[in-house]
């Protein structure tokens, strides 16, 4: 059960909120995002690491730590170890972006499927394949075609839960918290 409307709403929010705080009304941010997505795409791989074939380490990033800022004192502050989900937090950063293209484009009762490619390599390389030709389209045509989205969707989603092992339910409540923290960032003038 994938209750995109609900995302699709709260990532609204946020866009809303963002284009408010920089300015940006009347500005066409497609290309902007589509660049992002792709972005914040090369850094899921890199935390992925499967494709190094030059390296020993090719294990996924799934887990790590992080030094954050618990309490802050007069001079002082303390700080705590804390684990993180690399693999995972860059993959909802794409979500984020995936999302807010569907808003741009007005595509927000998507049909949702899963496609997945033999490796992992091929179905990031579907995916950043896929974001390029609604781009092309656009230029070309003026419009994607919402099958182009859906297909980019699709190829998105099994990405996360066929090769990189995520559940629907981990990944909605990893972007939970995560738009949690982008609000947070514009509160502070990030």
């Amino acid at each position: 059960n994938m209750r995109l409307e609900k995302l699709f709403d709260i990532q609204r929010k946020l866009d809303e909120r963002i284009v408010e705080k920089h300015g940006l009304q009347g500005e066409d941010l497609l290309d902007k995002k589509i660049l992002a997505l792709q972005v914040e795409l090369g850094e899921l791989a890199n935390e992925w690491r499967g494709f190094k074939y030059w390296s020993k380490d090719q294990k996924p990033r799934r887990k790590s730590f992080r030094w954050v800022v618990v309490e802050k004192k007069e001079n002082s502050s303390l700080e705590q170890e804390v684990e993180y989900y690399p693999l995972l937090e860059e993959y909802v950063d794409c979500l984020h972006f995936l999302l807010s293209i569907g808003l741009e484009l007005n595509f927000t009762d998507i049909d949702v499927w899963k496609v997945k490619e033999a490796t992992t390599t091929n179905q990031f390389i579907e995916c950043f394949g896929t974001i390029y030709d609604m781009h092309f389209q656009k230029r070309v045509n003026g419009e994607v075609p919402r099958e182009m989205y859906e297909h980019l969707f699709a190829y998105f989603i099994g990405l996360g839960e066929k090769h990189l092992g995520f559940t629907w339910e981990q990944i909605e409540q990893a972007y939970l918290e995560k738009n949690k923290v982008n609000h947070e960032r514009q509160e502070a003038g990030y």
